[in-house]
């Protein structure tokens, strides 16, 4: 069943559906939109929907509301952490204004024909916006999370936006890893990246924080294939074995629970960024979410208090935006499943929903011109 969690015409739009039939689905989430002139929504669906039948489903059942979004590694709902379920957030036409432009075949991505069309979108908006209120503008972008190519387009589009912070995630697909999508256009586009320029009077906030601090553990890459993100070598032992015994844990199975428990960080610029690991290979190599070349230094990481973290991020946050309308969040997969395995999820979801928290689980993170992992990274919308 949809849950609609305002009717106040300026307010966000942010239901939940989890009828597994797509018709049903999203016919739930046209009544939870009900009369709402929308000048675009966000839409974050489970891997588990039939991609071909719920695109034509939204379609035909909501035919005016132009539709951005991605496929995901668990949504962020009206119950906070949620599986199974599509979420859709939508921008009152009264208060927001949206743009888009895709992106596809990255694999030859033209770096400068990209940052050309975004210039132009840009202009086009302020163009159209000129004479209004003191408006604030974001760029939320969204990208195919197998593509590994987030690095360029990050930096690519941060560069045109120019003062426009960029923020957005990586579609997923559970812990699948075979098949992730953009939406856009009403279909789903794998090998694609979309970028949206949202303008609004209201105030509008971007944020990224991680639950993690260096350790005293060191690995250095010392063999490594940049294009595949594998890693086959640290501190000149073969890697997958060297992370284990780094870890303090050379006996265990290498899974998605064990890289979240003991994430590596780079420190570049004076600001520390995780670099997970997706995946441990039958070779003994390691291959990352992220960027990652020979000669880099990595620490160990250590988890930090993670809920008096958020309580101060949230704290911040109404700081910057005054009373929370909502907040769009991009919370990593890996994040998820530590706070599960340390017993904290449902005390995280409940501080999702107090400050209406609605989005999905990344495969990576876009904050202005760097892709990341295991952040939560966000919008936050003041009312």
């Amino acid at each position: 069943m949809a849950v609609q969690v305002d009717l106040d015409d300026q307010r966000l739009v942010a239901c939940t559906s989890r009828a597994a039939d797509p018709a049903r689905a999203v016919a739930e989430l046209a009544a939870a939109i009900g009369p709402a002139r929308l000048a675009g929504a966000l839409l974050f669906c489970s891997n588990g929907y039939p991609r071909d039948a719920l695109a034509q489903e939204l379609a035909v059942q909501l035919p005016d509301v132009p539709l951005i979004g991605c496929t995901s590694a668990g949504e962020l709902a009206d119950r906070g952490y949620d599986t199974n379920s599509i979420v859709l957030i939508g921008f009152p036409s009264d208060a927001f204004s949206m743009a888009s432009l895709r992106f596809d075949d990255l694999d030859h991505f033209d770096a400068q024909a990209a940052q050309s069309a975004i210039r132009h979108l840009v202009a086009q908006e302020r163009r159209e916006r000129a004479g209004d209120e003191k408006q604030h503008q974001v760029a939320l972008f969204f990208v195919d999370g197998l593509s590994h190519r987030e690095e360029l387009l990050t930096m690519t589009a941060q560069h045109a936006l120019g003062d426009i912070q960029l923020i957005g995630g990586s579609g997923g697909d559970g812990l699948s890893f075979r098949n992730t999508a953009v939406l856009h256009d009403k279909a789903f586009h794998a090998d694609a990246a979309v970028i949206v320029l949202l303008t609004s009077a209201r105030p509008l906030h971007v944020f990224c924080t991680n639950f993690y601090r260096p350790g005293p553990s060191k690995m250095v890459i010392t063999e490594a294939d940049p294009e595949t993100r594998t890693v086959y070598e640290i501190n000149a032992a073969p890697a997958a074995a060297e992370y284990k015994r780094l870890s303090g844990n050379p006996s265990s199975v290498l899974d998605a629970h064990f890289f979240a428990a003991h994430p590596p960080i780079v420190r570049t610029g004076g600001q520390v960024h995780v670099r997970s690991i997706q995946s441990a290979n039958p070779d003994g190599s390691l291959t990352f979410y992220c960027a990652i070349d020979n000669g880099v230094v990595l620490s160990l990481g250590e988890p930090v208090d993670r809920i008096a973290a958020m309580e101060e991020l949230f704290a911040e946050i109404e700081r910057k935006v005054g009373a929370i309308d909502h907040v769009i969040g991009f919370d990593c997969v890996l994040n998820r499943l530590d706070a599960e395995d340390r017993q904290q999820a449902h005390v995280v979801s409940q501080m999702y929903v107090a400050n209406r928290v609605f989005g999905f689980n990344t495969y990576g993170e876009q904050f202005r011109a760097a892709h990341m992992n295991q952040t939560f990274t966000g919008l936050a919308v003041g009312r």
